[in-house]
């Protein structure tokens, strides 16, 4: 039976992942803490909605080389810690912490292939938004909970000479124990743990997993190989899911039932 391997939240949209051992699915079809902040461009207002296109901060669509900062959220203490080279930066979301932390990816970023992209009109000074505790900044306005199977990636991996692994993904859910691309085929409902989700739709990839999630370099053609080495019309991989009938608790371990129409 198909079970849980791994789970991941994103405190921060656009940077690395946090493993987790448990994840909360609110009822509003968000993970409890995911994408709760965001750095915003000069040029960015702060969202009326739960939204926040990718084009209107950091993300690694654009700047590849956010792969490479390490990142820890403290939940409680509300304290953000960017770790990568000789930068090593903890801060709460205080004014005066929030400016530290935009300053410490500014200062990275100065030394990697993407700093140039720093001086177009719009982009500097860096703002840190967000509480820290309400998840508002994902890609789409009802938000969804990402999840693939890990045979999938693995067979992806098998087509390229760069390493492949989940985290290029940034799924919240990984399943393991099922066949390669089986979870596109999924419809209707999917029980994980004590959370009944409904299957919205596939997820249509970017350029943010040709990242290498070690280095920051675009070192794998991902989007060229889905379409033509497995014949897709559009790189896809994964799926997307909302609670059917309110959040709850999933957990490493977790037995995945598709149940179906």
């Amino acid at each position: 039976m198909p079970t849980v391997s791994a789970l991941y939240r994103y405190p921060v949209k656009g940077f690395t992942p946090e493993r987790r051992d448990r994840l909360v699915i609110q009822d509003d079809g968000r993970v409890q803490g995911d994408r709760a902040l965001v750095f915003r461009f000069a040029d960015a207002l702060e969202p009326e909605d739960a939204t926040f296109p990718k084009s209107r901060g950091l993300a690694l669509m654009t700047f590849p080389t956010l792969a490479r900062v390490d990142l820890a959220y403290d939940d409680e203490r509300q304290t953000l810690r960017l770790q990568v080279d000789d930068i090593d930066v903890e801060a709460d979301l205080s004014p005066a912490g929030r400016a530290r932390l935009a300053d410490a990816v500014t200062a990275y970023l100065r030394t990697t292939s993407d700093a140039k992209l720093l001086d177009a009109d719009g982009i500097l000074p860096l703002g840190l938004l967000g509480d820290g505790r309400t998840a508002r900044f994902q890609d789409r306005p009802r938000g969804y909970v990402s999840l693939h199977g890990a045979a999938s990636v693995d067979a992806l991996d098998a087509r390229v000479p760069a390493p492949v692994d989940d985290r290029r993904f940034r799924s919240n859910i990984v399943v393991g124990d099922t066949a390669a691309w089986a979870e596109l085929d999924w419809r209707g409902r999917v029980r994980i743990g004590e959370v009944e989700f409904e299957v919205q739709k596939p997820i249509e990839r970017c350029a943010a997993i040709t990242a290498n999630p070690d280095t920051g370099v675009r070192d794998a053609r991902l989007l060229r190989v889905l379409t033509t080495e497995f014949g897709q019309d559009e790189p896809t991989l994964g799926i997307l899911l909302l609670p059917a009938e309110g959040g709850g608790t999933v957990r490493v371990g977790d037995a995945v039932v598709v149940e179906g129409d």
